[in-house]
């Protein structure tokens, strides 16, 4: 199931820049370990859970993780095939913006051999440039 939010005040947003530098979630809060954006863009949903999916595969369901961010962004998209005018695309996909700094993804209870492996394979799944920070 991938993630979008239940209700927005308007059903298509416009494009918009991305934000280069994050201020706000750039430290580790939660867990021991986390993967963390050097490069800012936009990342999907189904990116979000494959990610996830193969944090889960590796540590085998013993850890815990956060996940720091949500796709709550619309992007629309209109079929191939059809002539320009007509009005504005339907909903395609949902992503998130991310700036460089962000923390995406924290796991803590599990060994750092384990979490380093686990949040190197899970970061291969993401569009942007990322880095293992931790917390002994």
């Amino acid at each position: 199931m991938l993630l979008q939010p239940k209700k927005l005040k308007y059903k298509k947003f416009q494009k918009s820049r991305c934000i280069k530098k994050e201020n706000s979630v750039t430290s580790i809060k939660f867990g021991n370990f986390a993967i963390k954006a050097i490069d800012f863009g936009y990342i999907s949903a189904a990116q979000l859970e494959s990610a996830r999916i193969a944090i889960n595969r590796v540590v085998k369901r013993s850890g815990k993780i956060w996940l720091r961010v949500f796709p709550n962004k619309p992007i629309t998209k209109k079929p191939s095939g059809v002539r320009m005018g007509k009005g504005k695309g339907n909903v395609d996909h949902w992503v998130c913006c991310v700036g460089s700094g962000r923390i995406l993804f924290e796991l803590g209870g599990v060994k750092p051999n384990l979490a380093k492996n686990a949040l190197k394979y899970a970061s291969s799944k993401l569009s942007i440039k990322t880095t293992i920070i931790g917390v002994y």
